[in-house]
């Protein structure tokens, strides 16, 4: 901000804007009474946060001035949060000052406590945004800070490979598709001392089993029809770095046998060739099969099994991570507004209560393709469930259970959602369950959410 202003007030009542100037003197408020005056306020003070009166002239009894002055706040500052004042019979105004991109409204006549709060949560979100836009940034350089998770086992997860990131024994990814196994296993070697060497991946499922031990082992001029030239396969091509190997599940016996050999003797030779060629390479294998099933059938060797057996990584669905479908969805947002220059903001409350309720069956690859849909095909600032293709949340129906379990199981719920929605802002959280912030960190310890 070019000034210490953090509050605009647009305000046609004298009376009303000495009062408000008053009450959140500590936000260095600015006044204007009109559209044209707010404008100019806007440009030359940039506040993030705005109290905006509907009825501005010359449409004091109306709103169309003071909706006119909102799209033009929004469109020469889009990140501007907006709150209308409306009173009991611009209620319906409110509601459309809402879907046009407002942040909330407060009903006259004025509570300086109620508008306080509304203003601190608006506040205390732009901070948000400002350390998330940060965040994003950081993620760029280092797609490890990149991982998006509010989630205990995944923390966990990442504190693992942040200590084994340094050693050079293999790493076994195991979970469903769409968890991203690909960025842990990036995130492996981002960590480790290999970091400024190649990273070769390679699906063994997505190449056909008679090009796929080319593709990992290369092969001289002339050793097949085809073959015009010497290539270097995946595994030599990763030389100092890390090959990851995807879907390891898939690959064929015969590729097995000889991708065992390598490990162990670190050798390879390409197709129609002779040569031993030795490889530094640090190895990380991701599947979503169970292997433990696959050798009985004698489909994967045991031998292979226990080689690459070092470090094991159990990757947990989406569906298990519960505080992060409305986190990632809120980034995935973000990222795909930008891109698509759309005018989106965030999600409706049934849109987070839909975003919770999914099982999430495609896991992380399946909201983002669902929060990108979104995006382009929401009318309003904000996404509703029918943006996202989702059912509406429904209240669960299942067996009596004690009340004190229901209790607890409620409790829980509400504070992991109302954490995720606050990206963990205790005071924010606190605010939304109707609790103090002592309260708040007692529940956490009690039912052991930290």
């Amino acid at each position: 901000m070019s000034t210490a202003c953090r509050l605009l007030i647009v305000e046609d009542d004298e009376g009303l804007q000495r009062q408000l100037r008053w009450a959140f003197s500590d936000y260095a408020p600015q006044l204007a009474g009109t559209r044209q005056a707010a404008l100019a306020a806007v440009q030359k003070f940039e506040p993030p946060v705005v109290v905006l009166d509907l009825g501005l002239p010359p449409d004091r009894d109306g709103a169309s001035e003071g909706l006119a002055t909102l799209e033009a706040i929004l469109a020469a500052a889009p990140g501007t949060k907006v709150i209308i004042a409306s009173g009991n019979e611009q209620r319906e105004n409110a509601v459309r000052a809402i879907a046009l991109g407002a942040y909330d409204f407060y009903q006259k006549p004025i509570d300086v406590d109620v508008l306080g709060l509304i203003i601190d949560r608006a506040q205390r979100l732009v901070e948000l945004e400002r350390e998330n836009r940060e965040l994003q940034k950081t993620s760029q350089l280092a797609p490890f800070h990149g991982i998006i998770t509010g989630s205990p086992e995944m923390a966990r997860i990442c504190r693992d490979i942040e200590k084994v990131a340094g050693t050079g024994i293999t790493v076994l990814l195991l979970g469903e598709s769409g968890t991203g196994k690909e960025l842990l296993a990036r995130a492996v070697h981002n960590q480790s001392p290999r970091a400024g060497k190649p990273f070769v991946a390679i699906n063994c499922a997505a190449i056909p089993e008679t090009l796929l031990e080319s593709e990992l082992f290369g092969h001289e001029k002339g050793a097949f029809t085809g073959a015009v030239k010497q290539t270097l396969g995946k595994i030599q091509m990763a030389d100092q770095g890390t090959l990851f190997l995807d879907e390891i599940g898939d690959l064929p016996l015969p590729l097995q046998v000889k991708l065992l050999r390598f490990m162990q003797d670190r050798l390879i030779e390409r197709i129609g060739g002779r040569q031993q060629i030795p490889v530094d390479v640090r190895i990380v294998c991701a599947t979503n099969q169970l292997l433990e099933k696959l050798m009985p059938e004698g489909r994967f060797r045991e031998d292979l099994f226990y080689r690459m057996n070092e470090f094991v990584v159990r990757v947990p669905p989406l569906r298990e991570r519960q505080n992060d479908p409305i986190l990632l969805a809120n980034f995935f947002l973000n990222k795909f507004a930008a891109a698509l220059n759309r005018p989106v903001r965030g999600f409706t409350r049934e849109a987070n209560a839909a975003l919770a309720a999914h099982p999430w069956p495609g896991n992380v690859r399946e909201l983002e393709n669902r929060v990108k849909r979104a995006v382009i095909m929401a009318d309003n600032k904000l996404v509703d469930v029918g943006d996202l293709d989702l059912k509406p949340a429904e209240n669960e129906e299942g067996a009596l259970l004690p009340l004190k379990q229901v209790r607890e199981r409620a409790e829980r719920t509400a504070i992991q959602r109302a954490l995720a929605e606050t990206h963990g802002n205790i005071s924010l959280a606190a605010k939304l369950l109707g609790v103090s912030r002592p309260t708040l960190y007692d529940l956490i310890k009690t039912y052991d959410l930290k």
